[in-house]
């Protein structure tokens, strides 16, 4: 983990300006009235950009991404960028996929990995539950996410041979989505952050998924504070996210 605030736009940054630019009018975004951070898209009072800190990992992030997915300020996929410093991001083409995403999967130094349902698996692809050393073969993993709603998710699957020619990390996990800004249509359907939380943990980074959920819990908390989307007396003070953030990423050095 470095020690001082990164302030550079990292990929996702970069993809949010680029969907900004083919946009012939604003996003219009619950809370679109709030003035809010160029880059995490918190409200700027709420920012929590000089909290973010990269962490040391041998784990590497693609997130494919739904039209104006990027454009969403609850979107939690860049909450992985923040973190994860080999993090790629691309829009979603159903005929013409970036050429620079597809020379990523097919590149020597990484094994792809697709985070995905099993349950929507349509041919034979492996499955695993964990990343470990045998799976590797010497290359870097590539875990990638599909950042839509998952009736979105599924459908960048199904219309994308590429996707289908992976392994697939799949897992249940016993608990309900915590994602109070915008849940899935199944209570078994987490955020996206959350998914790539528990995948990091599935690959033996397990202080380093902490982080990204208290990162995570973190951003949900300081979006509701923005959107005043509770009572005063419901409200934990947000001093208590920040500090277990911190807490979490000195557990993680």
């Amino acid at each position: 983990m470095t020690d001082k605030s990164i302030a550079s736009p990292h990929a996702v940054h970069q993809l949010y300006q680029y969907r900004k630019s083919l946009s012939t009018k604003p996003f219009g975004a619950r809370g679109k009235k709030l003035i809010r951070c160029d880059l995490c898209l918190l409200g700027v009072q709420f920012c929590t950009c000089h909290l973010r800190r990269t962490l040391n990992s041998t784990l590497s992030f693609m997130l494919i991404m739904y039209d104006d997915e990027v454009l969403k300020p609850t979107n939690s996929g860049r909450l992985i960028a923040d973190l994860i410093p080999d993090t790629h991001a691309f829009l979603w083409n159903r005929t013409e996929p970036a050429p620079e995403m597809l020379a990523l999967l097919e590149s020597d130094l990484y094994q792809p990995y697709l985070i995905f349902p099993e349950q929507y698996i349509e041919n034979d692809q492996s499955v695993i539950r964990q990343i470990t050393n045998e799976n590797l073969s010497n290359k870097r993993p590539l875990l990638v996410m599909l950042d839509g709603s998952w009736r979105e998710a599924i459908k960048m699957y199904r219309k994308s041979p590429y996707l289908q020619k992976m392994p697939v990390l799949s897992f249940a996990p016993e608990m309900l989505a915590t994602y109070a800004l915008r849940k899935g249509s199944h209570e078994f359907q987490l955020g996206t952050a959350e998914v790539a939380a528990l995948a990091i943990e599935a690959a033996g980074e397990r202080l380093n998924g902490v982080v990204l959920q208290k990162w995570f819990d973190l951003f949900v908390e300081s979006s509701l504070l923005g959107r005043n989307r509770r009572a005063k007396e419901t409200l934990t003070p947000i001093i208590e996210f920040e500090m277990q953030y911190q807490n979490a990423l000195q557990a993680a050095k």
